[in-house]
């Protein structure tokens, strides 16, 4: 079993949700305050001992290199003015990791990405995929979670949260076997958007996984479904049939930023948290839901 050093990173949505805003800058791009929501993702990804980051790419993503990138004359402006620790923080974001850009090319889905960076993957090697607007919010890191898991069990792992309600049919919703912990669950079929009352349980698969060649190998024998897209599920389920997939139950909290008021939600949260903002923050909110600041 080898390490898990690797990460795919897909990012070449359109982010239409956030248009006009997206027209000329990558919806990965929108800040949480003052960093974008795509480097809380490498920032997870390399806790968690990830060392190289594959950021799958399209058209007008070019902002996206620029942030991972050296700026020599905006550090050496910095310095010069005295704001070493903002130099050093600029520094830190482009050491972070080595980074590798890769062009999505083919058929739409969240499979295609990961088939566009699998020559960057050793026939042996687990990986990581994580999507560049699903920020998770943990104790421990998302993707440490399923990299422990991944060493526990040995076969590819994907994220889970529980979903009560008619709610649970938006997602895909997994069929488990008997859990061999309480957080780690055999996957038998991953059922897309099931009616509420035909739900084979309450766990709703969401971003996040660490795969294999086997994975790998579904998706390449994949042809695209009825919509022309290649999905990361339907290759779960093929792979599921035939050997083993597990879920984990993801402790923390899930916040899909390509969601108008999810992205919403994610803000105003981290800066509740933030030392230097949440006071003010939160007096501020308290007025705006009293009446007091109108």
């Amino acid at each position: 079993m080898g390490e898990v050093t690797k990460a795919i990173i897909p990012a070449a949505g359109l982010g239409t949700r956030f248009l006009p805003q997206t027209k000329a800058m990558p919806k990965e791009m929108l800040p949480i305050i003052d960093k974008p929501v795509i480097q809380y993702i490498v920032e997870e990804a390399v806790a968690a001992g990830i060392t190289e980051v594959i950021i799958v790419t399209g058209a007008h993503k070019r902002a996206i290199e620029d942030h991972f990138d050296h700026q020599v004359g905006l550090q050496q402006e910095l310095r010069a003015k005295g704001k070493a620790e903002k130099a050093d923080q600029l520094e830190h974001i482009a050491d972070m990791a080595n980074f590798v850009y890769v062009r999505q090319k083919g058929a739409p889905g969240n499979g295609t990405p990961v088939l566009n960076a699998s020559h960057l993957i050793d026939e042996e090697e687990p990986f990581l995929v994580l999507f560049a607007d699903d920020m998770f919010q943990a104790r421990v890191p998302r993707a440490q979670q399923l990299i422990d898991t991944y060493k526990h069990v040995e076969k590819p792992v994907m994220s889970l949260m529980e979903v009560a309600g008619p709610a649970i049919s938006k997602y895909g919703v997994i069929n488990p076997g008997e859990a061999i912990d309480e957080r780690t669950y055999p996957i038998k079929q991953v059922v897309e958007k099931p009616q509420y009352d035909q739900a084979p349980s309450q766990l709703a698969a969401i971003s996040g996984y660490v795969l294999d060649r086997t994975v790998l190998d579904a998706l390449f024998r994949q042809s695209p479904e009825q919509d022309g897209e290649i999905y990361l599920t339907s290759a779960i389920n093929h792979v599921a049939q035939q050997d083993e997939v597990y879920g984990r139950l993801l402790e923390g909290k899930w916040h899909d930023t390509g969601n108008r008021q999810r992205y919403l939600e994610a803000v105003v949260e981290m800066a509740l948290e933030d030392p230097e903002l949440a006071v003010d923050f939160r007096s501020f909110l308290r007025s705006i839901i009293d009446g007091s600041g109108q």
